[in-house]
């Protein structure tokens, strides 16, 4: 399977709900990993995206704010299938768990920066995980919720306990029976790699949510999606991403911007004029993308999200705010609250 060659990936919402079901707050975890509030983002796509390192250090986050062991499983037992992303979705209404476990291999990276390699010998199928454009070791937690939820995908399919047949981690053992108790099996500690390891006769498993007529729907765009991701990002695209990691820093120039993406401020210019926009508008169009989110979570004050996005000063905010929407931020927050209740 190739990889998607864009340095960023998109978090789905999903992700955000699960850490709820654990006690956590994704603005508190945001923080926690020294990353924007603007990752928290629900409008468009681009606006999720982060890179492996940044990833990783979203889910140390959740170990030091909930030093419960089992947090990466609970994440994953406690969702509910029907809010995965389609990429993920469309595993749980696959034919039988071989065909699920294939389906979440090929998609995987559609919402995370994973590569999934799913592998039959004999009697055995070796589930293991890389985590690309990284020489990082991948969080303990992380490495858990994702075993959870190729084994939540066999048994919530199937409608059978579905026990693999070891679990092999690279971390030191450490003491804590959690995963022991909910794989069911042997679990290795100090191994070589990690990896999961299913009984073979098990991807017979039909699966009862199997449908068929969704399938048909959601492959062809899945593999648009999968086309897509793989393609060079435009560089209005590329822009904006880059003005949405750095705009707490101020106002930021181009000469910065272009820095920040690897080329000259002469090149930057030419190939935004070449797609028809301006820095300026981009610009624009970042500020105002993120402000409509930020606004959207009601535990984000109005004071921080211009400090957020670089404004001098609330007055200065509250005066462009106004010249976009014709209202102050308050009262746009509180319609938007009407309007989705």
């Amino acid at each position: 399977m190739s990889d998607a060659r864009q340095s960023r990936f998109n978090i789905p919402d999903v992700f955000w709900q699960a850490l709820r079901t654990i006690g956590l707050e994704p603005s508190a975890v945001l923080r926690q990993a020294r990353l924007p509030v603007t990752l928290n983002l629900h409008e468009r796509r681009d606006r999720r995206q982060v890179s492996t390192e940044e990833f990783f250090r979203l889910w140390q986050a959740i170990g030091v704010l909930n030093p419960d062991p089992s947090a990466g499983l609970l994440m994953v037992t406690q969702m509910d299938s029907t809010t995965l992303p389609p990429s993920s979705f469309a595993a749980f209404i696959a034919r039988d768990f071989r065909d699920g476990l294939h389906r979440l291999a090929r998609f995987k990276q559609l919402c995370t920066p994973e590569r999934v390699q799913v592998s039959e010998n004999g009697a055995g199928c070796t589930v293991t995980v890389d985590w690309l454009r990284t020489q990082q070791h991948p969080p303990t937690l992380l490495i858990d919720a994702a075993f959870a939820t190729f084994t939540e995908l066999g048994r919530r399919g199937s409608g059978v306990h579905i026990t693999p047949r070891s679990v092999e981690l690279a971390r030191p053992q450490s003491g804590n029976t959690a995963l022991a108790d909910f794989f069911g099996c042997a679990v290795r500690f100090g191994a070589q790699r990690n990896a999961l390891v299913f009984d073979a006769a098990d991807l017979e498993r039909p699966f009862s949510s199997h449908n068929p007529e969704l399938l048909e729907m959601l492959s062809p765009a899945l593999t648009a999606a999968l086309a897509e991701a793989t393609a060079p990002a435009t560089i209005s695209h590329q822009v904006k991403s880059t003005l949405k990691r750095i705009l707490a820093s101020g106002r930021p120039e181009m000469v910065e911007v272009a820095r920040e993406m690897g080329m000259s401020e002469r090149t930057l210019q030419r190939r935004i004029t070449e797609e028809g926009s301006s820095f300026r508008q981009l610009m624009l169009e970042t500020r105002q993308e993120v402000v409509r989110h930020l606004l959207t979570e009601p535990t984000i004050e109005i004071e921080e999200i211009a400090c957020l996005l670089g404004y001098e000063d609330t007055n200065s905010f509250y005066r462009a705010f106004r010249a976009w929407e014709g209202t102050t931020p308050a009262r746009w927050r509180a319609l938007q609250a009407l309007t989705t209740h």
